[in-house]
């Protein structure tokens, strides 16, 4: 039976975290799987704009147990020169005990026709499977901050003729920052994060616009979900950011580990600080407040590649690749000319593991 799910019920919200801590996303091997918390979920299933109908979920009639979820969340999404209102698919999840029941494809449809009643007839979503005319395709990267752990948790593996204390040594970084004027973005930062935010992102052909609203919903810092660090020059402006989001995993079969906390880079902006430095402190950020492991996923691009080969990333365990796809009329288009780019899609992973 169809239910909508209102996560300002606190029970509610803890039967959807159930749901997804048990079933969501693991990797190949059934090592790890995302473990999202409660204050994660309701960060990114209520930004500004959100509705409740589309928090879908499926319950069994017989006790009522949730056993199927999959939400929309509202963007508007430039597409060369026209912006057009959109949904973003995400936490599509399902009981592991119906997986041959082909209840994915009914719980789309029903988003599908829920947006629909809105006036909406575009989606976004990714997808870790080979799927036919993506916008498209992104390679993970990850780079490790505390590699005894996870050599520990089999997340990672030495590699051949490497020793530990040889690969703690590679992956060490400074204990402070470099870049001059970095600190915590603060409610008076909005204005000037959003006028970074939306310029940076003209030079591709396709990518979100955000207003203040959501700016201030996605970039403030909350403890153990978003930290945002803005870069202020001497005459007081703001020449660039970073941002990553907490997000741990479950450690799956091991004696002695149970969590691998994660942070994801979200959006990377620089005007004026490079963009080596910049990600170097992003790291060492994360190696100090989180401290364990960083992973992020992007594109092929030159900029960005020359920094994943100076600050020694490393392909993920989430499997080589990811696809982007654009729903158009329920129908998929394929944007031959598009580069996409999108920053926001660049998450990344900076970890404890407990």
């Amino acid at each position: 039976m169809w239910d909508t799910l209102d996560l300002g019920n606190a029970e509610v919200l803890r039967e959807l975290y159930t749901l997804l801590n048990e079933n969501y996303v693991e990797d190949d091997d059934n090592m790890f799987r995302f473990d999202y918390s409660p204050e994660f979920l309701l960060w990114a299933l209520r930004p500004p704009g959100w509705l409740l109908q589309w928090h879908c979920g499926v319950r069994v009639s017989s006790n009522k147990k949730l056993v199927g979820f999959i939400s929309a969340i509202p963007a508007n999404i430039r597409i060369y020169d026209s912006v057009k209102k959109m949904v973003e698919i995400n936490f599509l999840c399902v009981h592991k005990k119906l997986r041959s029941k082909r209840v994915a494809p009914v719980l789309i449809r029903e988003i599908t026709r829920r947006v629909n009643l809105e006036g909406i007839f575009q989606a976004v979503y990714t997808a870790g499977v080979v799927l036919p005319k993506p916008v498209a395709t992104c390679r993970y990267w990850h780079r490790s901050l505390n590699p005894r752990k996870l050599v520990e948790v089999k997340f990672s593996h030495l590699s051949r003729n490497m020793t530990l204390q040889r690969t703690m040594k590679l992956y060490r970084l400074p204990d402070v920052t470099k870049t001059s004027g970095l600190r915590p973005m603060e409610p008076r930062d909005i204005k000037a994060v959003q006028e970074l935010t939306n310029s940076y992102l003209k030079q591709f052909h396709l990518a979100p616009v955000m207003d203040e609203e959501e700016v201030a919903h996605w970039f403030l810092p909350q403890e153990h979900i978003i930290d945002t660090f803005v870069v202020e020059n001497s005459s007081g402006k703001l020449t660039d950011f970073l941002s990553f989001y907490t997000l741990p995993s479950t450690v799956m079969h091991h004696p002695a580990h149970k969590s691998l906390k994660a942070a994801y880079s979200f959006y990377n902006i620089h005007t004026e600080t490079p963009l080596l430095d910049l990600m170097n402190d992003a790291l060492i950020i994360a190696k100090l407040v989180r401290n364990s492991l960083l992973v992020i996923p992007c594109v092929s691009q030159i900029c960005i590649l020359e920094y994943i080969k100076h600050l020694v990333f490393s392909s993920t365990w989430w499997g080589d690749l990811f696809e982007i796809l654009l729903i158009v009329d329920s129908q998929r288009k394929n944007f031959d000319e598009v580069f996409f780019f999108n920053l926001m899609a660049i998450f990344i992973i900076n970890s404890v593991v407990t």
